[in-house]
């Protein structure tokens, strides 16, 4: 496989392990991939919204892309987070990342100033190509009106389609809309649409879509990996089990709940520190969360993902 190929499957949008001054540390971060890539996941969504991305230093993103390609982590099974609300930094975050070795880059819109028009939008992605300007970069649109506040219309992304063609090879979709997500599907042949919740895996699959990049996934992906593999009517009853794991695991302040879950996991109080304006995960709070898991069998005695205990339940 070519770093070109196209990217499909469970993808974990991955999280990043900070040391106690708020740079990621790398060591951590390659070990997490790692351990995602042997346990049910099919790639990686680091530096996106789970990873804190906007949270941290242009410095300490290009550092982090620069380790992970350093260690191996395959460029075919990355798509590396590298949208911000200033041009220049996301040209350079995207270069940096296809320099490296990878050339699928999930850009959010610039989410600054609300209410812009679709011409501005375009504009934007169609500088980030113009001077990326390398032939095997492949942008996959970020639409996550929630926290963006920019949502990315249908129109928009066939215009940018039309323009560009196959360099905009896809989308995730965060936006919890089935419907945005079907329509998609349904008029724009050839688009790779992610859903952004694992919740509506089979259903992307069922009609078309080629997977899920979502936080959760960072402890489901076994799970998640069968859903996305089974034949109906075995995906329903998996989906309906993924499903309720993920409506528990959103109840909490998720990147915390998740850091915490990998404390236990690991056995290493680094896992809980997160970057500002985030706060660790209450003591009550984690308690709450590890009655609250401990009501499925992927989570047998606090340990979850291991593909071992999903294929025991």
């Amino acid at each position: 496989m070519t770093s070109t190929d196209l990217v499909s499957g469970v993808f974990a949008a991955a999280l990043t392990p900070m040391i106690p001054t708020g740079a990621p540390d790398h060591a951590m971060a390659v070990g997490h991939c790692r351990w995602l890539l042997e346990n049910g996941c099919d790639g990686l969504a680091p530096l996106g919204t789970t990873g804190e991305a906007n949270s941290q230093s242009l410095a300490d993103r290009m550092a982090l892309i620069e380790a992970l390609a350093a260690a191996g982590i395959p460029s075919n099974r990355v798509v590396v987070g590298t949208g911000g609300c200033a041009l220049d930094d996301t040209v350079a975050l995207t270069r940096c990342a296809v320099d490296a070795g990878y050339p699928n880059a999930l850009v959010l819109p610039p989410f600054y100033y609300k209410g812009v028009s679709d011409d501005g939008l375009f504009a934007y992605y169609a500088v980030l190509i113009e001077r990326v300007g390398d032939p095997a970069f492949r942008l996959y649109l970020y639409h996550f009106p929630q926290m963006s506040t920019v949502p990315l219309s249908p129109a928009l992304i066939g215009r940018l389609r039309d323009a560009f063609g196959g360099v905009v090879a896809g989308l995730k979709d965060s936006s919890g809309d089935w419907t945005y997500t079907k329509h998609l599907l349904d008029t724009i042949p050839g688009f790779r649409v992610f859903s952004g919740t694992e919740q509506f895996l089979a259903d992307n699959v069922a009609a078309g879509g080629v997977g899920c990049i979502s936080a959760t996934v960072n402890v489901t992906a076994p799970l998640a990996a069968q859903v996305l593999r089974a034949d109906p009517p075995e995906r329903e009853r998996l989906q309906q089990d993924l499903t309720a794991i993920r409506i528990a695991l959103q109840g909490f302040p998720l990147i915390p709940a998740l850091k915490r879950i990998f404390e236990w996991h690991t056995g290493n109080p680094a896992w809980r520190n997160v970057l500002p304006p985030l706060l660790a995960l209450p003591e009550a709070a984690a308690a709450e969360l590890r009655r609250k898991i401990a009501d499925f069998p992927l989570f047998r005695d606090d340990v979850p993902l291991d593909a071992t205990v999903v294929a025991q339940t």
